[in-house]
């Protein structure tokens, strides 16, 4: 794994026929331990998050960039995106797209492409590990990195909103998990309506139909049970994804919210949670 620095400044991954390699990974960051590890878990963890067919899927397309690149990946997997009243968005401009969550990586990925090509310029705010992916770092806004890079990345994250760009937004900030029955993404955070009110946005709400496999919603579900913070399940998203392959994801897109809307008469968060309930109401009032 060899690591440079794009033009932000951040750093990503120089694309190889092994840009992904679980065991230099370990041994980079701690030698000691790995050492103790089994060979045969190493094996496991390759074929767990698919290392051999993501490097794969990397280098082959290795010269493509930004939306290019998003669409070259759907077409590897032979993911068929479909979309619903996409007119919703053709006369809006400087729009927060805000939309539920329910794969975890490949729902981006049609959502940047649809959007992207109809809209652009198009940003995501993703977790900064993202970033490492050179060939589609440019669409990507890090967020939630702690330490000395926090401040700068705040600033990034206020410039986009600032920008003319049309930023994608996941409010729950994590995958959907199965509550009571129903594949549904945890609470929303408030944070889109502040930015939207206060950078003037109007809000698209936009529903995405999809699901991960059981044993994701039984590991979510076993985790919580025996209180372990470690986000076990996240370990099974690149297996999720790959569940996705050949499969359609359907994307119903809502009318404009005016960023007026969101005035004093509720807090934030229930509004976070108002504009929620109107993404999950999109396929059936369709």
């Amino acid at each position: 794994m060899e690591i440079q620095k794009n033009n932000d400044g951040y750093e990503s991954l120089v694309i190889t026929e092994k840009t992904i390699d679980v065991r230099k990974l370990i041994y980079d960051r701690n030698p000691k331990l790995a050492k103790w590890i089994p060979k045969f878990l190493l094996r496991f963890l390759e074929r767990l998050i698919h290392q051999k067919e993501i490097n794969e899927t990397l280098y082959r397309n290795k010269d493509k960039q930004g939306l290019d690149a998003v669409e070259a990946f759907l077409n590897d997997f032979g993911v068929i995106v479909k979309t619903h009243n996409i007119e919703n968005i053709k006369d809006e401009n400087r729009f927060l797209l805000v939309s539920n969550h329910p794969l975890g990586g490949v729902d981006g990925l049609a959502l940047m492409k649809s959007v992207g090509r109809v809209k652009p310029p198009i940003c995501f705010p993703v977790n900064d590990f993202l970033l490492y992916l050179p060939n589609i770092s440019e669409l990507f806004i890090p967020i939630n990195k702690i330490g000395s890079q926090s401040t700068a990345n705040a600033r990034k994250f206020d410039e986009a909103f600032l920008s003319e760009k049309n930023i994608l937004f996941f409010p729950a900030g994590l995958a959907s998990r199965k509550i009571k029955g129903k594949i549904v993404d945890t609470e929303w955070k408030k944070t889109f309506v502040q930015k939207a009110r206060s950078y003037q946005r109007n809000v698209i709400p936009v529903f995405i139909d999809g699901r991960n496999s059981n044993r994701f919603y039984r590991l979510a579900k076993w985790r919580k049970f025996f209180r372990i913070k470690f986000n076990i399940e996240m370990l099974f998203l690149p297996d999720e994804t790959f569940k996705q392959k050949g499969k359609t994801i359907n994307i119903y897109f809502g009318k404009p919210i005016p960023y007026t809307l969101f005035d004093n008469s509720k807090k934030d968060i229930e509004w976070a949670q108002y504009v929620k309930e109107i993404v999950y109401n999109l396929k059936q009032n369709l």
